[in-house]
């Protein structure tokens, strides 16, 4: 996604709306006729804080699966999403599982391309918690710890300010605190540079206060990840199938790409363009694989599930050190403060979203966002032992957190108690929208004359960016920027050009300016932390 325009807390969140509503002030009770009797001196055989502050209702989990089906419909209905499938876990086994629509658009109502639990997603950042869970193995078998320093592994990577590079931490990268700008390195991933570039040029990245600032960044999540990869000698794709995918059995989950485009029973991303879903990208997010490059199916997912209910366990094995994994999920961050002194915040932890409902229970969440085709979410209530994911091949509009959110009001209060539906929508609606300050206008009548076009031609060196060179392809100018890219400028008035960016953090309609300005180039999509400037000739 974009960095700044797209609401990043809610995109990594599905708890991030629902901390922010639904939140009324607490009426004051009468003070009572006689004071209260004196504690009993017996212990309650229960820890205080882990007494509900509400029972669940009768059947409460049952209940709410039994309405599982009409959500899923209604929704996959209403916004025209072409596939989904969701999973229930409680006690300890899978509870519910199923498919809804189509894999790919395209091939109809074929049998073979309908979605069931076993069907293939993109989990975009839902990555990110299970990621923190191969981390937490790690830690518990004492090859890192969380307060790991990312440059006493990987001792080529630094950060604007030499403090910070110093001390910056695995956990700080898995919590988002490192100071690093919101979606730090993305647009660079966006053009082609391959992991190890992005990592090494985050660099020249402002930084804002360390560990005092929430910013959300897959590179940052991926420097960590590297990091524990370095460590335990593999490449965190091995790590990750060697001690969490394989122990548990998830035979459909990888963390490369290669093998999700492998897959036959797979759901292809799509994306919403003129009032439907279709096929026209396919997101390659290797390069930020920690972060944002799993693919599953919610039959595995279930099993992941199942081991977070238990603590790390599963099947009769410890599958995480439950010491190592409490830290992923307990809030290390305010991610969402509060709007008024009544309302609630929220949390990130190590991978984790951390919140408290409306019913004052725990809620671990987190959604995965791909603009080109993939929108996805889990929720897990541990007091009431219950966890859901819900996965969807479509540009992300708030469905699966919809869905989650329902269902996690029908467990705790026997009915749905906001309009989620409306909520999600509404936070989800910009995220569609063009970029530019030239998007949806029309060009001057009468523009300026462009520059003669020999002028223009030639290479402008970017130290973040690489070079951007501009040629003439038989009377038409095009831009050339990174190892993926070449694009058409447009002129539009005097030395102004425009062109149309590609990629995950361009939205359908995004426009740039391209400004010539003697031996200055200037691309406004790449100059949002002032480095979007181009010099001829230099390197």
């Amino acid at each position: 996604m974009r960095p700044s325009s797209l609401i990043p807390p809610l995109i990594a969140s599905a708890t991030a709306l629902a901390l922010l509503v639904g939140c009324t002030p607490s009426q004051k009770s009468a003070e009572p006729a006689s004071p209260p009797p004196p504690p009993s001196a017996a212990p309650s055989a229960v820890p205080p804080p882990l007494v509900p502050a509400m029972p669940l209702p009768e059947n409460a989990v049952d209940n709410a699966v039994a309405k599982l089906d009409g959500i899923a419909e209604e929704l996959m209905k209403s916004s025209g999403i072409p596939g989904m499938s969701v999973a229930v876990v409680h006690g300890g086994k899978t509870v519910y599982a199923k498919g809804f629509g189509v894999k790919d658009v395209r091939n109809g109502d074929d049998p073979a391309n309908k979605v069931d639990a076993d069907t293939v997603f993109q989990l975009a950042s839902l990555s990110k918690p299970l990621g923190a869970t191969v981390i937490a193995h790690q830690v518990g078998v004492g090859a890192i710890s969380w307060d790991t320093p990312i440059a006493e592994k990987l001792p080529w990577f630094t950060l604007a300010d030499p403090a910070v590079t110093k001390m910056v931490t695995i956990g700080d990268m898995y919590s988002h605190r490192s100071g690093l700008p919101d979606h730090a390195g993305d647009l660079l991933e966006d053009l082609g540079y391959d992991r190890r570039y992005v990592l090494e040029h985050l660099r020249q990245l402002p930084l804002d206060p360390f560990r005092i600032s929430y910013a959300y960044t897959n590179f940052g999540v991926t420097a960590g990840a590297e990091a524990a990869a370095v460590a335990a000698g593999k490449s965190w794709e091995d790590l990750s199938q060697d001690v969490l995918y394989g122990p548990l059995g998830m035979t459909s989950t990888t963390s490369r790409f290669s093998a999700y485009e492998a897959r036959t029973d797979k759901a292809v991303g799509h994306i919403r363009t003129d009032g439907s879903y279709q096929p026209l990208f396919v997101r390659d997010a290797q390069a930020e694989s920690p972060a944002g490059g799993v693919s599953s199916s919610a039959n595995d997912m279930t099993k992941w599930l199942t081991m977070m209910l238990a603590d790390g366990g599963y099947n009769g094995q410890q599958i995480v050190d439950p010491k190592a994994l409490l830290p992923a999920v307990t809030p290390q961050i305010v991610s969402a403060p509060a709007s008024e002194p009544a309302a609630r915040s929220g949390f990130y932890g190590y991978g984790f979203n951390v919140g408290t409902t409306a019913a004052a229970r725990v809620q671990l969440s987190h959604s995965g966002a791909f603009q080109l085709g993939a929108g996805t979410n889990f929720l897990i209530l541990p007091s009431a032992d219950v966890a859901i994911v819900a996965l969807t091949n479509g540009t992300p509009a708030g469905i699966p957190e919809t869905l989650t959110a329902e269902f996690a009001d029908l467990v705790q209060f026997g009915e749905v108690r906001e309009d989620w539906r409306g909520l999600y929508n509404n936070a989800f609606k910009d995220m569609a929208d063009p970029l530019g300050v030239l998007a949806g206008k029309a060009r001057p009548e009468k523009p300026a004359p462009a520059p003669p076009t020999p002028t223009l031609v030639g290479t402008y060196g970017n130290s973040y960016w690489g070079p951007a060179t501009i040629a003439d392809a038989n009377g038409k100018l095009t831009v050339a920027l990174g190892p993926r890219d070449k694009l058409d400028l447009t002129h539009w008035d005097g030395n102004v050009f425009t062109f149309i960016p590609t990629g995950e953090n361009a939205p359908p309609g995004t426009i740039s300016k391209a400004t010539f300005d003697g031996d200055r180039l200037i691309l406004e999509f790449y100059d949002e932390d002032k480095l979007g400037t181009f010099t001829k000739g230099a390197r």
